[in-house]
């Protein structure tokens, strides 16, 4: 008879609680019961764990064997945990040293030959592990996610065979540990291969696009088709800064668990996502029984783009709202309440009518007024005034074209290190990029003289534009007056910041 506890950890949105399996053997008829709110892939451990056991040459305990799994009202799901139970199970009957346990945590899911299979949502394992101060020990395969956490250290093991002699021996076989690591597998740092270089004319645009990155600004492009709407938004993560560690890590935290994964050589690169106008509004946000991060939250950090803007349901638009303006989504289910972080920049993309063509020097467009109305009308108002800006992108000249090809575009890499600049000069003002800037820090941050003051005020009438829009305007103004390098903001900086946002009184 024996009790044994072993450290593992569950998942409850980005975060990954720790759950204690304990293992109790006594006498009585042969049995293997699990107790702890286990869900059916849980339950079905017991089965791979006794094949595990077994084709490792171990014994398996012809006894009464309990695996509760504590703490018993949170929910548990996967094969991570199958792990945990045969060293339980091994530690209890006295096949492998109680005490070494107490400095590990251990995750994998086991084949029934023993050998030790990849899991998704390791990185705020080891995050948690890390803090926790304990050694995690997991497969091979997930060692380059974990190692993403500086200074962590790791056992990564393909069998339960080499788990278990680490355990009794640790100079006796040749596992690969890491600790106080300086990240395993370095970051891919060079550019996306798309470059503003290859877009022709569009100065303004490409200006606008600038004063976005800088300042991590919303932006909505309006103009016909084929103007390079989608080409300009694809080109933006190339000029923008990469993340900071912290940063990295949290956006990695979020794909680590995502169904697609996390690419461990891009992780510093600021995440970029375009879902298909057909998405639903549980696909951008997020949700599902065991709620899983949407598109909005695998952008945090990053650049949300949303093509052909009305033609996405109103519905899906509108959930869009509450995280622009906080930074997180909150999916309430009956069983749980999950919290996701969805600080995102967005960039949208929109034809001036049904047909595209409205303004446009062809004269196509036969749209009437009515369906020009009703077409707009699918984004509504309290989401563009949350849209730092709104860009004309009109259709280029033959000439500008010609010119184009020839070269002599800017590049990424040139626009990027005055972005660049200007985010430092903000980082090291307030702390976080101009976009973030709380109210009170808009008053403080963001002066303007009393000319300056009468030329907001007579836009802010003109326009009928929206207390929301006027703090919006003044930290866009901050941002231009960051990359001139200037102190303070003047009236030309914020005659440039009220001009991105005339198109609100024609939409």
């Amino acid at each position: 008879m024996g009790l044994a506890v072993v450290f593992s950890r569950g998942r409850s949105g980005i975060n990954a609680p720790l759950v204690m399996v304990e293992v109790h053997i006594a006498n009585g008829l042969p049995c293997l019961n699990m107790v702890g709110l286990a869900e059916t892939a849980v339950k079905e451990s017991k089965d791979r764990v006794r094949g595990a056991l077994l084709n490792s040459h171990f014994d398996f305990p012809a006894q009464r064997i309990t695996v509760n799994l504590a703490p018993a009202d949170l929910p548990k799901e996967g094969g991570r945990f199958d792990l945990a139970i045969a060293l339980g199970i091994l530690a209890a009957s006295g096949q492998i040293p109680l005490s070494q346990l107490k400095d590990y945590e251990c995750i994998g899911e086991l084949s029934l030959g023993g050998e030790l299979r990849p899991l998704k949502g390791v990185l705020p394992i080891a995050i948690q592990a890390h803090k926790a101060g304990r050694t995690l020990i997991l497969p091979k395969e997930n060692v380059a996610e974990a190692a993403l956490v500086k200074g962590i250290a790791l056992i990564s093991a393909a069998h339960l065979l080499e788990v278990c002699a680490i355990l009794k021996d640790p100079t006796s076989l040749d596992v690969s540990i890491h600790a106080n690591n300086e990240y395993k597998s370095q970051p891919d740092l060079t550019l996306n291969d798309l470059d503003f270089a290859d877009v022709h004319g569009q100065y303004h645009v490409k200006r606008a696009f600038e004063i976005a990155a800088a300042g991590a600004h919303n932006l909505l492009l309006i103009g016909p088709p084929g103007t390079g709407k989608s080409m300009l938004a694809a080109r933006l993560p190339s000029i923008l800064p990469f993340l900071t560690e912290d940063e990295a890590q949290e956006s990695a935290a979020i794909a680590s668990i995502s169904d697609q994964g996390l690419d461990v050589a891009n992780w510093l690169k600021p995440p970029y996502r375009a879902p298909h106008h057909t998405a639903s509004a549980v696909a951008l946000v997020g949700g599902g029984s065991n709620p899983k991060p949407g598109e909005i939250s695998l952008a945090h950090n990053g650049t949300l783009f949303l093509d052909e803007l009305p033609e996405f349901d109103r519905k899906v638009l509108e959930v869009l709202r509450e995280p622009l303006e906080s930074g997180h989504i909150t999916i309430s289910r009956a069983a749980k309440q999950v919290d996701f972080p969805a600080r995102f920049q967005l960039v949208a993309a929109m034809n001036p009518c049904p047909c595209g063509y409205l303004g446009d020097a062809s004269g196509r467009c036969h749209c009437t007024s009515e369906q020009v109305s009703r077409y707009r009308s699918k984004v509504s108002g309290p989401l563009l005034d949350r849209i730092d800006m709104h860009i004309e992108v009109p259709r280029v000249a033959n000439d500008i074209l010609r010119k184009g090809i020839a070269g002599g575009e800017e590049s990424s890499a040139s626009i990027r290190n005055r972005v660049i600049a200007a985010r430092n000069i903000a980082l090291a003002r307030s702390g976080k990029a101009n976009s973030a800037l709380s109210a009170k820090e808009v008053k403080q941050l963001c002066v303007l003289s009393e000319a300056s003051h009468l030329l907001l005020e007579k836009a802010i009438e003109k326009f009928g534009l929206s207390h929301r829009a006027y703090h919006r305007i003044l930290k866009l103004a901050r941002t231009i007056a960051d990359l001139a390098h200037a102190k303070d903001i003047s009236i030309q900086h914020l005659s440039e910041a009220i001009s991105y946002r005339k198109l609100d009184r024609s939409l």
